[in-house]
């Protein structure tokens, strides 16, 4: 079977979680410290938060932002239900836009027409490791006097392209970008998740609310030499990375550059494979960003039914996934009804398909993954 993904971890990172456990420190401690530091270095920003997944790092950023009832954030439909859930969490409603058909992420001038006066933010996701274009979205953002928030759940590696240097998404353009660690990411702690800001004000927030509204951490605590009654000023949460997770994560994070340029060759040679199949779209890269490629996405031809390709491709020994999820499709965003105007995003998720993409992949399996591809379209 060749996987769809398939975390690279090794020696280091076993190694490095042993001597978290023999440390008798495995909670939140000094090695999410360390990856917190590490990290804020690599993506270029001030400060880094660590957490126990993105799900809850983007329900961090949008509390410390006071997005709340009766407040509105334009987002896309077309990604995984975090994006949108989230937003529910805070008694916010999403306002869904569509996406452009070639890069998958959200359309520049739907999110622009959706600005209302009960906008408070808009949530851009990097979708499948896609940079969006920051500078425009930034610049909207502040022209309207509200928060700019990245979901970039899929994003770490990827870079942009501005005023002619190239920068690392995460490097803070908006509010505040939150990661993701999950195993399908390009680096894994398992489960976790990382906000970024340059906003020292937020970060204090982050802290304080993912350990319950704790007004001292649990290191200050063991390391006084006095006794500290701790207090808790409101209602937090338990988000907290462990310091295992962390200290995976600071072998990852060493990994990123090789991780990515080993995937940048495989999307190469992806689209060497599969160009000349008829009807077949492969994803586009603007020529403003490097994607990590996270996920090779490529829509099928209309005349292709998506479950049968994916099930033919499975009994041959190839696993797949369909598009992106739409938000709007799901029960709890339906409110009863289905809408029909996010196309391109419906499309994306009817027609696409995701193929196995991962750092250890050897030339032959995508070979014999373009070939079956290929053969089910020809």
């Amino acid at each position: 079977m060749i996987p769809i993904a398939l975390p690279m971890l090794g020696e280091d990172e076993a190694d490095a979680a042993r001597a978290a456990v023999l440390s008798g420190w495995v909670s939140q401690g000094p090695e999410v410290a360390a990856f917190e530091r590490e990290f804020a270095a690599r993506v270029g920003a001030a400060h880094a938060c660590a957490v126990s997944n993105c799900t809850t790092a983007l329900h961090l950023a949008l509390t410390a932002l006071e997005i709340g009832p009766g407040d509105e954030v334009i987002t896309v439909s077309h990604s995984f239900i975090a994006t949108a859930n989230c937003i529910r969490y805070c008694g916010a409603t999403p306002v869904f836009v569509d996406i452009e058909a070639d890069t998958y992420n959200i359309d520049l001038e739907q999110a622009a027409a959706a600005i209302t006066a009960r906008t408070r933010a808009i949530i851009v996701v990097h979708q499948m490791g896609m940079p969006c274009d920051l500078p425009f979205l930034a610049a909207l953002a502040k022209r309207h006097g509200i928060a700019l928030v990245e979901d970039a759940a899929c994003a770490a590696g990827s870079r942009i392209r501005v005023g002619g240097e190239w920068e690392p998404v995460g490097r803070p353009r908006g509010d505040v970008a939150c990661f993701s660690f999950h195993p399908r990411k390009v680096i894994t702690t398992g489960e976790g998740g990382m906000l970024v800001t340059a906003d020292p004000r937020l970060d204090r927030k982050f802290r304080l609310l993912r350990q319950h509204g704790m007004n001292v951490s649990d290191a200050v605590r063991h390391a006084a030499p006095q006794v500290i009654f701790e207090q808790y000023s409101e209602v937090g949460f338990n988000y907290r990375m462990t310091d295992i997770q962390a200290a995976v994560g600071r072998g990852q994070l060493r990994r990123l550059p090789d991780l990515v340029a080993q995937r940048r060759v495989l999307a190469a040679r992806y689209r060497e494979l599969l160009h000349d199949i008829p009807g077949l779209r492969l994803p586009v890269e603007p020529e403003w960003a490097h994607s990590n490629w996270q996920s090779y996405c490529v829509r099928l031809p209309d005349w292709a039914d998506q479950r049968k390709v994916m099930q033919r491709l499975l009994d041959q020994g190839v696993a797949t996934r369909r598009g992106i999820m739409c938000a709007h499709r799901e029960a709890p965003y339906t409110a009863g009804r289905l809408r029909h105007d996010l196309q391109r995003s419906e499309q994306a998720q009817d027609r696409a398909i995701l193929l196995p993409i991962y750092a250890q992949m050897g030339e032959a399996d995508q070979a014999r993954v373009a070939s079956l591809l290929r053969a089910e379209l020809g």
